[in-house]
């Protein structure tokens, strides 16, 4: 705000108190009084000098003063006092600011806001300097030479401490031919959670949310969001430990009792989807039709607790799976659901996934797949015109879908029968394309951002890097470019917290985490989050739906249950939790020696 404060218009003599458009710390030149001897009336000094000058102060004096670097001190007095009342006054009128009865600021803070709030028993000390929009709670304080700039809201009992900069906006200067100090600025604010302590020196930047009860370290410079309840340092700061570690305790305690009541109802869960003796069962659509995934799906659960379905006739359950494959191709095209007219079966989405659903299931029951899958065992030149006749422009899920498929063929040719050299052309190709800045495959969407290369990278790594144990490329990118995408949607919430999207979201860290610590911290509060809300989710008797708003199912059940123990791995609590995915979604690598 261009306009400055006349000392007359609050009520303070001009000798007593510095213009509040002086720099902070910055006081004016002391005068001599009488025989030449400075002293604490006639110094300007907001504060009474040491010596004469401090002797001969009032008591009212030295308390006002200390009010600007101590102002914890202040009494209701000072809060109701005619200077102060005057004071917010001239603030509501010129900075836009609102204050709750019992808030406080210092005389000598320098407001240039274009809105203010500040919330019951919240301060601010002299010497600050707040401008642009700054919103803070009850019970915050900003403590002497704090800067707080651009867009900032705080939440309750956030604690701000001395030299401490907010920097809520950036300058622009993606343009190299056009000066900096040409380009526009740009805003996207700082968001403080409650009860946040920001220590002294420390930097946070534009754009960065700190989760409620976190801890800025001294000196920290924060570049990147902060998870609840961290301890953060550095820089750039990263997560040294969190607050109450007795989380742990709380998550094991959360791990066993889902797991427990998992255990003890996913029998009557299978029942409950069983028609005629058929499973049926709501998709990930909502709906409820006739697919053998449903079966692959209620082997796989009971499969995760040690167990088989009961009454699953074990031999003719591996010989209907064996049947689906297709001996020409080795895909396995759905008996209920088949591929299209004129569409080609390795176009087909449900021949593609049955090469893991049933695959995998006549694994668990100990038995394997007829046929080679032969569509995969082509030439270079075929294997890479396929591959980048895929979607990664507009549907990358469904690319790193194909890919996983073609991946999870080439590991049962491998085990159970022969395979050329296709894999290292699937590799070779992998490494080839994949983004160096993003660390994903395929481009985002206008209508969806990252959601469909993240959902594709999943996909993709499942059936290939973590499958067959080789070390990611760039995986700190990648990383970078999930919790990105977690974040841009809020987290998920809604419609949009499915099984997909978190299963999307634990895995490719998951994975990734096995080659570096980065952002450790804040994927460990995204699996905390995933495993507190399980519990939440579960419906007895029917397990869990896909997605929240939608009713349980087998696939659902199948699908939290294992993004619940990839979760519980990723914070190394997975023995806590005694559902174990057993096909589709295991994490034990094979090794390219199969």
């Amino acid at each position: 705000m261009a306009e400055t404060f006349e000392r007359s218009s609050i009520g303070v003599e001009a000798s007593q108190t510095p213009h509040p458009s002086r720099p902070a710390g910055d006081p004016p030149s002391p005068t001599r009084g009488e025989g030449g001897t400075e002293t604490a009336s006639n110094t300007g000094f907001p504060y009474p000098l040491v010596g004469e000058g401090a002797r001969r102060a009032d008591e009212g004096d030295w308390h006002s003063s200390r009010l600007q670097f101590l102002t914890w001190d202040r009494k209701p007095e000072d809060i109701d006092s005619p200077e102060h009342r005057t004071r917010q006054a001239e603030l509501a009128a010129r900075a836009g600011a609102s204050f709750h009865p019992t808030a406080y600021v210092a005389r000598d803070a320098a407001i240039f806001t274009t809105r203010l709030e500040l919330g019951e028993q919240s301060w601010i000390a002299g010497h600050a300097l707040v401008r642009g929009e700054a919103t803070f709670g009850a019970h915050c304080t900003v403590n002497p030479y704090a800067m707080i700039s651009g867009k900032v809201t705080c939440g309750n009992g956030v604690r701000i401490a001395s030299h401490v900069s907010l920097v809520g906006f950036n300058h622009g200067y993606d343009d190299p031919d056009t000066p900096i100090y040409l380009q526009k600025h740009e805003t996207r604010g700082i968001t403080i959670g409650d009860d946040v302590w920001i220590g002294a020196n420390a930097v946070v930047v534009d754009g960065v949310t700190i989760g409620k009860g976190a801890v800025i370290a001294a000196g920290a410079v924060v570049s990147k969001d902060v998870p609840p309840m961290a301890i953060v340092g550095g820089v750039p700061a990263k997560v040294l430990r969190y607050r109450g570690r007795s989380r742990r305790d709380d998550t094991r305690a959360q791990l066993t009792a889902l797991g427990e009541r998992a255990k003890k109802q996913f029998q009557d869960i299978l029942r409950r989807n069983m028609v005629d003796g058929e499973y049926l069962s709501r998709e990930n659509h909502g709906a409820a039709k006739m697919s053998i995934r449903h079966l692959c799906d209620a082997i796989e659960i009971a499969t995760g607790f040690d167990a088989l379905p009961d009454g699953l006739d074990v031999k003719a359950a591996i010989a209907r799976l064996q049947a689906v494959q297709d001996a020409e191709t080795g895909l396995f095209p759905d008996p209920y659901q088949g591929p299209k007219p004129g569409v080609a079966m390795r176009d087909d989405g449900l021949a593609l996934y049955n090469v893991l659903a049933v695959g995998y299931a006549l694994e668990v029951l100990g038995a394997r797949p007829l046929h080679p899958v032969s569509a995969v065992e082509i030439g270079a030149p075929d294997l890479c015109e396929w591959l980048r006749g895929l979607t990664w422009r507009e549907r990358a899920w469904g690319a790193g879908a194909a890919v996983d498929a073609i991946g999870t063929a080439l590991y049962f040719n491998a085990r159970y029968f022969s395979s050329g050299p296709t894999r290292e052309t699937l590799f070779g190709w992998l490494a080839l394309h994949q983004d160096r800045a993003s660390g994903l495959w395929g481009s985002p969407t206008a209508d969806e951002g990252l959601l469909q290369p993240v959902n594709g990278f999943y996909r993709l790594t499942r059936g290939t890097y973590a499958q067959f144990g080789v070390a990611v490329p760039r995986p700190e990118a990648a990383i970078d470019s999930v919790l990105l995408n977690h974040r841009n949607y809020g987290g998920f919430s809604g419609p949009t917290y499915t099984a997909c999207n978190l299963l999307d979201t634990i895995h490719p860290v998951l994975l990734c985490l096995g080659q570096t610590d980065h952002r450790r911290g804040e994927a460990e509060a995204i699996a905390r989050s995933v495993v507190a809300r399980a519990g939440e989710r579960w419906v007895d008797g029917e397990g869990f739906a896909f997605a929240d708003g939608q009713s349980p199912g087998l696939q659902g059940t199948e699908m939290w249950l294992s993004v619940v123990h990839l979760a519980a791995k990723l914070l190394g609590e997975e023995d806590a939790f005694c559902f174990v995915p057993k096909g589709v979604h295991r994490t034990e690598a094979v090794g390219l020696g199969i």
